[in-house]
């Protein structure tokens, strides 16, 4: 299935562990879960179902009375390209656009002081993730067996990989002169 894009297997994986969607309970479990690691712009998740009802991954159902809500189930074919995407192993590189990352290499064009406020803001903000991720960690509720198992191992990289970056820009804020080549 190499069509499918990151964002058409979120909306797979989110329709299977969940049940059947319309595209704005889709946008409501995505804001509540990938989209900290994982943003998808709200329109996308309007066209993305539609999309994989074309390749026969889910099956579009249309309320006939109401608000004439447009409901996406999952297909056998869509369960098949989950797991197939889930059983392999390959993933591309990971993609980092961290403008502090990029200010930092720049650094040295700039003012000494710059480095100092740059770490000390770039610090607060990772400690103001970090300690979301701690409060999302501590509010998982342990009887969801749905959603426990994929957020808790989630969230624990989510807290691992703030806190090397408070650590690193606590540092850096501390000591902007001081090498680490080691």
């Amino acid at each position: 299935m190499s069509e499918l894009t990151p964002p058409g297997y979120v909306v797979l994986g989110l329709i299977a562990r969940h049940g059947a969607m319309t595209p704005y309970e889709l946008k409501t479990r995505v804001e509540e879960s990938v989209e900290y690691f994982w943003p998808i712009p709200h329109a996308q998740l309007y066209r993305i179902p539609a999309r994989l009802a074309e390749l026969d991954l889910l099956r579009e159902e249309a309320e006939q009375t109401g608000r004439r809500r447009r409901v996406f189930h999952l297909t056998d074919a869509g369960r098949a390209a989950l797991r197939q995407w889930l059983a392999d192993p390959q993933t591309p590189q990971p993609e980092t656009r961290d403008p502090g990352q990029l200010k930092l290499f720049f650094a040295d064009l700039g003012d000494p002081a710059d480095v100092v406020a740059l770490a000390r803001r770039q610090a607060a903000q990772h400690r103001h993730w970090l300690d979301l991720y701690r409060s999302l960690r501590a509010g998982l509720d342990p009887t969801d067996e749905a959603r426990l198992m994929s957020r808790a191992r989630i969230l624990k990289l989510a807290i691992l990989h703030e806190q090397a970056y408070v650590d690193f820009w606590e540092s850096l804020a501390s000591d902007p002169h001081r090498l680490d080549l080691d």
